[in-house]
């Protein structure tokens, strides 16, 4: 039992010194400890670490009575859970009038999408104009993720509320 133990202790001590982490140690010149640091300790700066970046598309032009939306992608997706993510809208087409007001912020799940609706309302103003409406939607900065990617996507884009006697778009 005696010979167990010992090469118990000789493996968990192997184990241990292969399993440790490898430093370059420098001394101090005090000679004291040295003081703690992110590369001593193992943990990664906040520049080193890669944030999700979201970017947003529309879905295209809608006419007046139906339903379009947004698209955010995040690249990578999340493994575990989700996040919210900020926006703000503006544009030529007004909340409650030309649509229903858009709440921030979105919820993205793991699949690493997510949709904004945007449903139309009739027209209170009767115009016979055939004028056409924007809503812009733009994400804002937020805490875990970041905007845009150097590929070209984009942090906000824009939907054309149409009348519904316009069909050339």
């Amino acid at each position: 039992m005696k010979n167990q133990n010992i090469v118990f202790i000789a493996i968990a001590f192997a184990l241990a010194f292969a399993l440790a982490p490898v430093t370059k140690a420098v001394p101090s010149p005090g000679g004291g400890p040295a003081p703690a640091s992110a590369a001593a300790n193992h943990q990664p700066s906040p520049e080193a670490i890669e944030l999700p970046v979201i970017t947003i598309y529309s879905a295209g032009n809608i006419l007046r009575g139906k339903t379009g939306s947004f698209v955010l992608d995040m690249k990578p997706a999340l493994m575990f859970g989700g996040m919210y993510v900020n926006f703000k809208v503006s544009g030529t087409a007004v909340a409650g009038v030309d649509y229903v007001a858009l709440i921030s912020p979105a919820y993205m799940g793991q699949s690493g999408y997510a949709t904004i609706l945007v449903k139309t309302l009739r027209d209170p103003r009767a115009s016979s104009s055939g004028q056409a409406y924007s809503v812009v939607v733009t994400l804002e900065p937020g805490v875990g993720y970041a905007l845009g990617n150097a590929t070209g996507g984009a942090s906000s884009a824009t939907i054309w509320i149409k009348p519904s006697a316009i069909s050339d778009w």
